[in-house]
């Protein structure tokens, strides 16, 4: 599913214009990129949380050069899932 199938779906469950629909899911989105580059997670309960993730500084290796590298410390984004969530796709998930 895609953005726009997202879109799409929720301006015909409640019937608003797909722009308006469009603006909202605009807006969520860039309000969660916003509260996790400054550090602050993002809760929703029954849904899940964005938080941010601290990765530790780690050694790598440059396949091609066969060299060691140094990763830096750095913070990734991530999503965990509300448990009420997992159970629901764990039992109701159609196979296609």
């Amino acid at each position: 599913m895609t953005k726009a199938d997202i879109v799409a779906k929720i301006a015909e469950e409640i019937g608003l214009e797909k722009n308006e629909v469009q603006k909202t899911v605009e807006s969520f989105m860039s309000t969660v990129k916003t509260s996790l580059t400054e550090g602050e997670n993002v809760y929703l309960r029954g849904f899940g949380s964005f938080v941010v993730k601290k990765r530790a500084e780690k050694t790598g290796r440059n396949i091609s050069k066969n060299t060691t590298i140094i990763i830096p410390a750095h913070n990734i984004p991530s999503f965990k899932p509300a448990k009420t969530f997992v159970e629901d796709v764990k039992t109701n998930v159609k196979v296609k």
